[in-house]
């Protein structure tokens, strides 16, 4: 038996058989819509079973990549050599390893009285924000658009409209991957634009508490609403993509070096360069990982021999090109 049967068996033994999967396509997790197989495919519903987890895979020398929304990511053709580790709300088991931590990885709470939203990780941001907006607390409605999830908005300092992760973003519970608790405030968390401390000092993010200010129902789900058409009016929603695909240089935005060196519409197989939006990259409909890589390095090489200026990839890459 492989180390990788072996793990995939203890999992099971764990979670039981329906979150435990081998082979698993990465397409069917990432935004872009590829990105071949995982060896290893593993939903964690609690802390207690992440912390299994994570020292089950970290006995067996298995590599383990969290995944949150796959809204950040373009997985290679040739998938991932280990472990993809995802968060979720289904859970086997009850009670956690220490601690006062949420029901379920995914679940969100409101402290109406102290204003804070408390999310786990694997909730989706666009809840948190729409749970802050029936509880008539503001400041996160530029969140509602976003389709990340907690952790990963945490982890890169989600931010959009003028708003951003750090803004709201309090105390932090985190797993390192040996499956040890910390917790860290707002400040330990180094916010910065699109990063965080979880950049070079990887964990998971368990859950996350946000302080809001007191407002109006009715003005905040204007404000989200408003938003969200202005989102849809001017991004490419239709296709599948991984939102804006290279970081804003400072001083410039990204969209508009990209157009102005005539990429508008430039395409690599079914991977373009979005024509309504030159900021976004989008799958046409069969674009491949290697097409959608060679796209991204296409723009970032044209934009700094037409304008000087190097574009940084926001995107993450996962695995074997």
């Amino acid at each position: 038996m492989t180390g990788i049967k072996m793990a995939a068996a203890e999992l099971r033994a764990i979670l039981g058989e329906g979150r435990v999967t081998e082979n698993e396509p990465l397409a069917a997790h990432c935004s872009f819509r590829t990105g071949g197989p995982a060896d290893l495919f593993v939903r964690a519903g609690t802390a207690g079973e992440l912390q299994k987890v994570l020292r089950c895979l970290n006995e067996a020398g298995i590599p383990v990549f969290l995944l949150g929304k796959g809204t950040n990511i373009l997985a290679g053709d040739g998938g991932y050599r280990g472990a993809v580790v995802t968060l979720s709300g289904e859970t086997r088991e009850a009670g956690e390893p220490e601690g006062d931590l949420p029901d379920t990885l995914a679940s969100v709470s409101v402290d109406r009285e102290r204003r804070i939203i408390r999310a786990g990780g694997g909730a989706a941001l666009r809840d948190a924000a729409l749970a802050a907006r029936d509880s008539s607390l503001a400041g996160l409605e530029f969140a509602a658009g976003i389709p990340g999830s907690i952790g990963g908005a945490v982890m890169m300092n989600a931010g959009a409209y003028g708003g951003e992760m750090k803004q709201v973003v309090r105390r932090v519970r985190l797993m390192t991957y040996e499956g040890e608790i910390e917790e860290k405030s707002g400040e330990e968390m180094a916010f910065g634009y699109r990063t965080s401390i979880l950049k070079t000092a990887p964990a998971v993010v368990l859950d996350a508490q946000m302080e809001l200010t007191e407002g109006s129902r009715e003005e905040i789900a204007e404000q989200i609403a408003r938003l969200g058409r202005e989102r849809a009016q001017k991004q490419p929603l239709e296709f599948a993509s991984a939102g804006s695909t290279f970081k804003r240089p400072e001083g410039y935005f990204a969209g508009k070096l990209i157009m102005d060196a005539g990429l508008k519409g430039y395409r690599i197989g079914d991977a373009q360069v979005s024509e309504k939006h030159a900021g976004f990259l989008i799958n046409r409909g069969n674009a491949t990982s290697a097409q959608v890589r060679a796209l991204i390095d296409e723009v970032t090489r044209i934009v700094l021999e037409k304008s000087g200026v190097a574009l940084e990839r926001e995107v993450i890459y996962l695995g074997e090109f």
